[in-house]
Parts: C-alpha cells; sequence; structure tokens
C-alpha cells in the first residue's frame, strides 16, 4: 500500500511539475573559415654535395669519435625522462564534475534575481560562464540563513569524462521541472505558454551548480551547513582557465511557484537535512 502511494505521489509530480530555469554552456572558441589554398612557390634547387665517409677508428684518435655517442646516450636520457613525466601526470585526478544543490527557503526577490542573471550571461566563452558561476555563488551566499537542504556529488576523470558527466547530470536536472526559461551557449528559449501553478504549503526554491572543470576537486563530505558552503566556495575558485562548462538551474522558476517539501523530498531524495 505505502508502495502504491509514492507511485501515486511520483504520478502526480510527473504530471503537475513545476516551472523550471537554466542558464550556461561549455565555452567555445569559433573555428577561422578556411582559406584557398594559393599557388605553391617554386625554388631553384641547389645541387646537393656529401661529404666524404667519416671513418672512426679504434684506438688513436678515439676521442672524436665518443661525441656521437655521448649525444646519443643524452638525447636517449631526455626521452626517458619525458615519458615518465608524462605518464606521471597521467596518472593525476585530471579533471572534475561536481553538482551542488541546495534548497532554501523561497525568498523575495530570488527567482528574479536568478532569472536577470541568467538573461544577462555571456554563455559562450570561459569568461562569461566562470563570471556567471561567480555571481550564482554570491546570490546564494546572500540567501545563506534560508538553505535548510543540499547534495553535494564529485567525480574525477579525464577532460572527455568529466564533460560526459556534466551532461548526464544537465539532463537529469532539466527533467525534474517544465522549462520555461533556458539560455544556453548563446540561445535562449521561454515557454510562454505556461501558467503558474501555486500550491497551498509551498515555501522551497531548489537551485543546482553543475560545474566540469580540470582542477581536482575536494572529495564529496558530509553534509553541515559548513560543509555546504565550503562546497559552493569550491566551486566559484573556478576561473576561465580551468572552466570546462558550467550550468546554474532552479525550481521553480515563476515566482508565484514554490515547491512543498513532500514535492521536494520526492523529486531529489538524496537531499541532506542542513
Amino acid at each position: 500500500m505505502a508502495r502504491l502511494w509514492v507511485l501515486v505521489l511520483l504520478l502526480g509530480l510527473a504530471l503537475g511539475q513545476k516551472s523550471g530555469g537554466g542558464v550556461g554552456g561549455r565555452p567555445y572558441s569559433p573555428s577561422p573559415p578556411p582559406m584557398a589554398p594559393g599557388p605553391v612557390p617554386t625554388y631553384p634547387m641547389p645541387v646537393p654535395t656529401y661529404p666524404g665517409p667519416v671513418v672512426v677508428y679504434p684506438g688513436g684518435g678515439g676521442g672524436f669519435g665518443l661525441v656521437p655517442v655521448v649525444v646519443f646516450l643524452g638525447l636517449a636520457l631526455v626521452a626517458f625522462l619525458m615519458v615518465r613525466g608524462l605518464k606521471g601526470a597521467g596518472e593525476g585526478p585530471g579533471a572534475s564534475a561536481a553538482r551542488l544543490r541546495l534548497a532554501l527557503l523561497k525568498g523575495p526577490g530570488v527567482q528574479g534575481a536568478l532569472r536577470r542573471l541568467a538573461e544577462g550571461a555571456d554563455t559562450t566563452t570561459a569568461k562569461g560562464l566562470a563570471d556567471l558561476l561567480d555571481e550564482a555563488a554570491l546570490l546564494l551566499l546572500r540567501e545563506e540563513p534560508g538553505w535548510r537542504f543540499a547534495s553535494y556529488e564529485v567525480e574525477h576523470g579525464s577532460e572527455a569524462e568529466a564533460l560526459a558527466r556534466f551532461d548526464a547530470w544537465m539532463l537529469e536536472e532539466r527533467s525534474k521541472y517544465r522549462e520555461t526559461f533556458r539560455h544556453f551557449e548563446g540561445k535562449r528559449q521561454v515557454d510562454p505558454s505556461y501558467g503558474a501553478r501555486p500550491e497551498p504549503g509551498g515555501r522551497y526554491l531548489l537551485v543546482s551548480l553543475i560545474l566540469a572543470d580540470r582542477r581536482p576537486l575536494p572529495p564529496r563530505r558530509p553534509l553541515t551547513l559548513e560543509a555546504a558552503k565550503e562546497a559552493l566556495l569550491d566551486l566559484a575558485g573556478s576561473s576561465p582557465f580551468t572552466l570546462l562548462a558550467f550550468y546554474l538551474s532552479w525550481t521553480p522558476e515563476k515566482e508565484e511557484e514554490a515547491l512543498t517539501e513532500e514535492e521536494l523530498l520526492l523529486l531529489y531524495p538524496n537531499l541532506e537535512k542542513l
């Protein structure tokens, strides 16, 4: 009976999803247009000349013959050290992907501030995304007294693996709500047909920050209010030189809406109370 009740609640959530918004992207640089090949220049070819054979005899005069051997051994040693260094670098943690979810009490103007931040963000450059991350972290830090629940996940791997995890987490976030606003990599989408669905008892706002970065971010830790704040500051420590991708999402997006505690914990069951 309990399982049936949970299934009914989940079905009701799926049919009555609240509004949601998202902003971010993966920085990129446009490729230069292809250039038409010009005529191949022609130059007079010099007549090759070859020195006579150099013969090195053992014994007398052998000091000159040791020079090529010493050079060869030196080059071999340098190559060995370079290979070992590259192998050691490859064994490090490489890039990281992280997702921080914060459930906070809905404060006046927070959803509007998130929307304005998303509308004005530069989502096509690393600097623009890093600035977006900083401003989102600042906004959330100002709302710290209202933080009630959180979850934090970190995975390490290659840059390709970090970006793959970023994409998977971003899709999961978008599936949790009816997307009424999105600004991704310079493209904006708005759903004007959605009507706000206020519900008695709604008081929570869920904000998610998803990051792929070249830094080895600290591993997940048991969450307290202070640990959640440290995790947010770890993400905000990203820079345009290390940032691979960033996405900020929030639900509900409409200021008339808020999540009830039942909706919040059913949609995000891994949240921990702060």
